[in-house]
């Protein structure tokens, strides 16, 4: 099992960029599906991104064409870059993975928050 933990989070202005950091410690990160997830105040948690051991992504609509998700697993980590930044994409941003047996996104970090002012 691995635990992970979010950095890069902070408050930015329209049309900025910011790469968040997911770094993982345990055993066998390679072997993990990671996502990004956000959650605004008053709303419920909603998929961001997310990267499979074979390197295929997936984003949400929303984010498609700003956002890039990698990952580098001799580093233990999974990168957000996010480019053209909104005010609507404040939130607190997670991280979790989906281990080898595909069992859905856990061992969720305490977030990092992410504030685009206008």
């Amino acid at each position: 099992q691995v635990q992970l933990a979010e950095s890069g989070g902070r408050l930015v202005q329209s049309g900025d960029s910011l790469r968040l950091s997911c770094v993982a410690s345990g055993r066998g990160f390679s072997g993990y599906g990671i996502g990004w997830f956000r959650q605004a105040p008053g709303k419920e948690r909603e998929f961001v991104a997310a990267i499979d051991t074979g390197g295929g992504t997936y984003y949400l609509d929303s984010v498609k064409g700003r956002f890039t998700i990698s990952r580098e697993n001799a580093e233990n980590t999974v990168y957000l870059q996010m480019n053209s930044l909104k005010p609507e994409d404040t939130a607190v941003y997670l991280c979790g993975a989906d281990p080898p047996g595909h069992e859905g996104f856990g061992s969720w970090g305490q977030g990092t928050q992410v504030t685009v002012s206008s």
